[in-house]
Order: structure tokens, then C-alpha cells, then sequence
């Protein structure tokens, strides 16, 4: 008898499956991550005491302890982010319906403060494990996947509403079922920006590692061991000594997780790009090169490999998309449209009103006219910051982009800087206002885009990177250069994954604004003029009708600018930056 044929696919002679070099250095790697996120996780599913018992401590030999536990929280953000991201962010370019309420909650949930997500979310967690580190341990990580999640679904709701017209027709004349272009249309086009966003992440979620990790229940103080407890605990007792250690730390774990895994992604991302020609310059990653060449590694993992192929590209969920376009509005569509639009509207009336009901037994107008008029000088501030950055980094992201090269070399640099915790350096920034007699309502303002500009950067690169080299060849042999390259060529390319840059760094950027417009150093302490000095006021004094009336005016503030400016943007980038 014959074994049916689809298994002599999967045969692999015992020769070819031999063990070689590679994978001496293959397996020694696997094997040491794995150890260290098994002795890691370990921790996790302990008894509270148990951390309690041992406090943290500022020996620089605990420190890779606590980075492997660091590292897990924010593995396990970035997984939960993901999901999140394939169907948040699917959902919203899909349906006309859903993206009216997907994309305004998004806005919003990207400018609230981090400490307001911990709030809510640590008795939560705590009541469903009480007891069990595991319970403050999924709200330090929740506090990170809020910190990582945001731009990573515009990202990919950006990149699914401009997929080519070419590509969408090609999935129509092959007559794709939904899941088959999801997976092999879309999400591939999707994967260069959704991989740079996600470096930015998790490079992000540093900044936030200090909140995340010093949870409070009552009046119970919990540190869960890791670099940002131990970051808060060096803080607290200025010891610059153990500052500096943890940089150190930090700096050799971003070298690590970039070299195994994001320059990893990175190549593999470049297979996806858009074009026609082969580009002349291609990434390259040496622990992606161990992998390819570890024979036995790859024979063991082939089945897996084949089995995972099947699964994305299998004719489920087989309802095929149509061919031609449907650009007719039926009278029951536009009748549900309509209710659909009123139900919306009388939900958002119906939350204003438990608002409004709420601050309004303290407060009276002119409390409302002063809380606009602050929100009003924050929102200059964040607009020309915006402009500033994207003046400063699009060049550069360009630059970096379309130099595969140059983006290895500087890609665990930009990766350092945008984890750099910038709430370090605003004792500095105190320390020179002062001495030099200035404006705080002009230089602090330069603090809200220290940790957001990263976004604007890290963006445009996935947009170069993404750019089809025969574009750029056509352009090279029609004698393009000069500001007609970049109003003609590079601008027009880079535009969606710009917006998406801009757009989440001015929600990061009205975030930081309440740790920005508000900073201290021993007693001296310096405020400017604006609306997160105005939250992070009212938060010290417990005031909570003047908290949430500045987190729903800052809201407001979000989804108007938004609406008016980046989602217009948006919408001129689907209609005239599509790479077709």
C-alpha cells in the first residue's frame, strides 16, 4: 500500500533531518529563553506573602531576576494587544456601524491616564485571585497592554482600510472566503506598520513599568519584583547608583528581545512589502539566519509550520467576498443605518447626562468655562508639538526607512531612546527653569513630547521600509529629486503610516500632559497654564467631581481634535495615497 499523498509532503528523510552546527547554537538559545520565562513565570502563581515577604531590594544581582519578570509582563501585554488589535481594529475598518462607536472610544482610551486604567482595574483583578500574586500581576500587565494596545489597532485599521486596489481585486477574481483574504491579503499588507508600532510598544510600555508595578489596594502597598519597582524604589531613596544600574539593565534586555525577536520580525515583515521589482537592500538578522539553517530544529518544527498554513489559509468562515463592488445603499440598509446612528447618539446623551448629573452637584458654569479655557492652551501645546516633531522626524524616519542597513544599526538605538523613561530627566528639567529664570508655561510643554514623539518616528519608518522599491527606481529614471521626490513621490507613500504616527503621539502627548504640566523636584515645584495641571491638581486633592469633569472635557477636546483634523486626514490618505 501507498501513504496517501498529502503525507509525503510532510516526510522528511531521516538524513535531511539530521542535527547540524546550527543547531548547536539553535537549540542552546531556545532552550536558555525558555528557562528563564519558566523561572520567571514561576513567581506568578504564588501566594501574595510571598512577595510581601521579600521586598525589593537594590542589589544590582537581583536585577536580571526582576528583568525576566519585567520582560514576561510585557510579553504578555504585547500578546494580549495583539489579539486585540486583529479584531478591535478589524471590526472598525470593516463595519461603517461599528466604527462610529470603535474608533471615538479609541481616541478616548488613548489620551486617559494610565493611573486611571489602575484605579479601576487593580481591585478587580485582586478579587478574582485573592490572595494569589496572579491577581496583582494581570493588573500590572493589564496597566501595560494599555500602554501598548492603542496605536498598534490604529495602526492596523489603517492599514486595512488603504490595502491596493490591485490586491482587493486579485482576492475577488480568486474568489477568497473572508478568512482567506483576512489572512492572506490583508493581514500581510498590514504586517510591516503593525510590526514597527509593535517595537514602539513595547518600547512604550517601559515608560509605564514604574505605575504598573507599584500596585495599591486600600492602603496596602504591593511591589511586584521587576526593573520598574526597583526604578521606584531607587527614586525614592535618590540613590542615582541604582538608577544607573537599571538603565544598564534595560539597555542589554532591548538588546536581547530586539535581537531575537523584533529584527527577527522585521525581515520576515519585509517579505510582505508591495511591489514588483526586488528590492536592492534587504534587512537581515543573523538568530533568523541560526533558525533557517538548523536543520533538525526546522524539520521538528515543520508539521507545526504546515499545520498553522492550513489553518490561515483553509476556505472557513466560506463566504466568498463579491466580485464587483457593491455601491448601492438599500432602503433597509440606510433604514438601519439610521437607527443605528440614533441609538448611538441617545447612548452618548444618556452618558453625558450621568456626567453632567454628577459634576453639577458641586460645580457650576464658570468652573466649565475655566476647565475649556485650560483644555483650549494644552491643545496649543500639543498642536505645535506635533508640528514640531513631524518637522524633526519624518526626514529621519525616511532616511532610516528606505536604508535597511542603517535601520539595523539604529533600530535597538531608536528602541532605547523611546523606552528611555522621560519622567527621569524632569528633575533636570526643573533644576534649569529655575536657574535660568524661564517661562514654565513655554518649557514644560517641551516634557509632553518626550516619551510621544517616538510614535511619529517609529511610524514613518514602517511607511519607508513599506514604500515599493519600483516606485522609487521609476522615480530615480524620470529625474525626480528634490522637494518634487518628496511632494511627488515619498510623501504621498508614507502619508497613512504618518497620520497614524501623529494621531496616537497627540493622544500620548494630552496623557503626558498631566505628569508634563506639573513637575517637581524637592519642594521646588513648577506648574504651566493647562489642563493636565488641572487633573493632576485636583487628583492630589481628592477633588473627584473636578477630576472627571477635566478627563471628560480632555476627552471632548481628543475626539473633536481628531475628528476635525486626523480622521479628515485619513480619509484623504484612502483616497489619495493608496500604494495602486
Amino acid at each position: 500500500m501507498h501513504a496517501p499523498a498529502h503525507l509525503h509532503a510532510t516526510t522528511i528523510p531521516a538524513k535531511l533531518a539530521a542535527p547540524n552546527r546550527w543547531d548547536l547554537i539553535a537549540f542552546p538559545l531556545i532552550f536558555a529563553v525558555l528557562v528563564l520565562l519558566a523561572v520567571g513565570a514561576k513567581g506568578t502563581f504564588g501566594p501574595l506573602e510571598a512577595v510581601k515577604a521579600a521586598p525589593i531590594s537594590l542589589d544590582p544581582a537581583m536585577l536580571p531576576g526582576y528583568a525576566v519578570r519585567t520582560v514576561l509582563r510585557m510579553l504578555a501585554a504585547m500578546v494580549a494587544s495583539l489579539l486585540f488589535t486583529l479584531t478591535y481594529g478589524t471590526l472598525a475598518a470593516k463595519s461603517k456601524r461599528a466604527e462610529l462607536i470603535l474608533i471615538p472610544i479609541l481616541d478616548v482610551l488613548q489620551s486617559v491616564p494610565i493611573l486611571g486604567y489602575i484605579s479601576f482595574t487593580v481591585v478587580f483583578f485582586m478579587n478574582l485571585f485573592p490572595g494569589r500574586v496572579l491577581g496583582a500581576e494581570l493588573a500590572s500587565i493589564f496597566a501595560v497592554f494599555t500602554s501598548q494596545a492603542w496605536n498598534m489597532a490604529f495602526s492596523f485599521y489603517q492599514s486595512l482600510r488603504t490595502v491596493p486596489l490591485d490586491l482587493d481585486e486579485a482576492s475577488r477574481a480568486f474568489r477568497f472566503s473572508s478568512w482567506q483574504r483576512f489572512w492572506r491579503v490583508e493581514a500581510p499588507f498590514a504586517v510591516p506598520g503593525l510590526v514597527w508600532n509593535m517595537m514602539m510598544s513595547m518600547s512604550g510600555g517601559w515608560f509605564f513599568v514604574v505605575a504598573s508595578e507599584a500596585i495599591s489596594v486600600g492602603d496596602e502597598q504591593i511591589a511586584l519584583p521587576g526593573i520598574g519597582s526597583y526604578v521606584a524604589l531607587a527614586i525614592e531613596r535618590q540613590d542615582l547608583g541604582a538608577i544607573g544600574w537599571a538603565l544598564l539593565a534595560m539597555t542589554l534586555v532591548i538588546l536581547l528581545y530586539d535581537q531575537l525577536m523584533f529584527r527577527p520580525l522585521v525581515v520576515w515583515a519585509d517579505h510582505f512589502r508591495s511591489e514588483q521589482a526586488a528590492a536592492q537592500s534587504l534587512p537581515h538578522s543573523w538568530f533568523l539566519t541560526v533558525l533557517h539553517r538548523a536543520r533538525f530544529l526546522h524539520a521538528t518544527g515543520r508539521p507545526l509550520g504546515l499545520a498553522a498554513q492550513w489553518t490561515l489559509r483553509a476556505p472557513i468562515f466560506n463566504r466568498v467576498v463579491p466580485g464587483p463592488r457593491i455601491t448601492e445603499t438599500t432602503t433597509r440598509s440606510r433604514v438601519v443605518d439610521g437607527l443605528w446612528y440614533v441609538g448611538v447618539i441617545l447612548a452618548a446623551l444618556f452618558a453625558a447626562s450621568i456626567i453632567i448629573r454628577y459634576i453639577a452637584t458641586e460645580l457650576n458654569w464658570s468652573d466649565v468655562l475655566t476647565v475649556l479655557r485650560l483644555g483650549s492652551y494644552t491643545l496649543l501645546r500639543v498642536a505645535l508639538l506635533i508640528a514640531l516633531a513631524s518637522i524633526i522626524w519624518v526626514p529621519i524616519g525616511v532616511m532610516i526607512g528606505l536604508r535597511p542597513k542603517l535601520a539595523e544599526a539604529i533600530q535597538p538605538l531608536a528602541q532605547f531612546l523611546a523606552a528611555f523613561p522621560a519622567n527621569l530627566l524632569f528633575p533636570f528639567a526643573v533644576i534649569t527653569i529655575v536657574r535660568f529664570d524661564l517661562n514654565p508655561d513655554i518649557w514644560l510643554s517641551l516634557l509632553m513630547i518626550l516619551g510621544t514623539q517616538w510614535y511619529i518616528l517609529f511610524n514613518v519608518i514602517a511607511g519607508a521600509t513599506a514604500y515599493p522599491t519600483d516606485f522609487l527606481e521609476v522615480a530615480s529614471n524620470f529625474q525626480i529629486h528634490g522637494w518634487k521626490w518628496w511632494k511627488n513621490v515619498i510623501l504621498p507613500g508614507i502619508f497613512p503610516y504618518y497620520v497614524t504616527g501623529a494621531l496616537t503621539a497627540s493622544g500620548g502627548a494630552w496623557n503626558a500632559s498631566i505628569v508634563a504640566e506639573s513637575v517637581s523636584w524637592g519642594k521646588t515645584h513648577l506648574t504651566a497654564q493647562g489642563l493636565g495641571a488641572y487633573i493632576a491638581e485636583m487628583t492630589t486633592k481628592a477633588d473627584y467631581p473636578r477630576i472627571v469633569l477635566g478627563i471628560a472635557v480632555m476627552s471632548l477636546y481628543v475626539i473633536f481634535f481628531n475628528r476635525v483634523l486626523w480622521r479628515q486626514l485619513y480619509r484623504y490618505g484612502e483616497r489619495h495615497s493608496r500604494l495602486d
